[in-house]
């Protein structure tokens, strides 16, 4: 089981995004580092279609988003957890 982390973009995403993006991506990095993040980017049309991230653990996404500087500073108007049955995965 994986879970998935969905982002739904503010409006004004673009122009907040890069003024937060440096503490973004160095919270990304340290969940990554640590395994427990897998992968993380955005869809074709970030603003339109926000952005994924796959958590090993639901207490991992939790913990990602309660300080993720992007949830802080309305970058991203709201954001979903789901669990994930990933099938084609190995043991």
């Amino acid at each position: 089981m994986k879970h998935v982390l969905l982002y739904d973009s503010a409006p004004d995403v673009l122009s907040k995004a890069p003024a937060h993006f440096p503490a973004h991506k160095a919270r990304l990095d340290e969940f990554h580092a640590r395994g427990t993040l897998l992968m993380v980017g955005t869809f074709g049309d970030p603003q339109a279609e926000g952005s994924m991230a796959i958590f090993t653990t639901r207490a991992a996404a939790e913990e990602f988003v309660d300080d993720d500087p992007f949830v802080r500073n309305g970058v991203v108007r709201a954001w979903h957890l789901r669990e994930w049955n990933e099938i084609l995965s190995a043991p």
